[in-house]
């Protein structure tokens, strides 16, 4: 059998172990990836990752989100570590977010991830098309 299977299946045990002794909160791969992977995170990553951005910039870049769920998405982002919240002493005040180093490393990762999504988005469009078709 692949070493690399093995080790998913593994790591997997270890996970479900965790997580059915003390809850989902012990399971370190969905608990660092449910901050990353929620419907704004990725968005407000890659945007940061051009450069830092106030918050009335960032809520023009993505216009669809309301200014609630911006709020609290930075707020999510900010507690796992991966954005930075500056305030600068103007009137009226303003706020600056950009990523952390932690954030930046984060980044460097799921770029990969975010470039095969891009280039593989017309498959997994027509895969669901196919299925939907199928009436599976």
């Amino acid at each position: 059998m692949d070493a690399t299977i093995v080790s998913a299946r593994r790591k997997i045990e270890l996970y479900r172990a965790d997580a059915a002794s003390g809850g989902l909160a012990n399971c370190p791969v969905r608990n660092v990836l449910q901050g990353i992977f929620g419907k704004w995170s990725t968005l407000l990553v890659m945007a940061l990752a051009e450069r830092p951005y106030r918050f009335g910039e960032l809520r023009r870049l993505v216009p669809d989100i309301s200014q609630r769920m911006l709020t609290q998405t930075l707020c999510d982002l900010q507690r796992d570590g991966y954005v930075g919240r500056e305030v600068f002493a103007t009137t009226p005040p303003s706020v600056e977010y950009s990523l952390t180093d932690l954030g930046r490393s984060m980044y460097d990762s799921l770029q990969h991830l975010l470039m095969w999504a891009e280039g593989n988005a017309g498959r997994v469009k027509a895969a669901r098309e196919a299925f939907d078709r199928a009436g599976a």
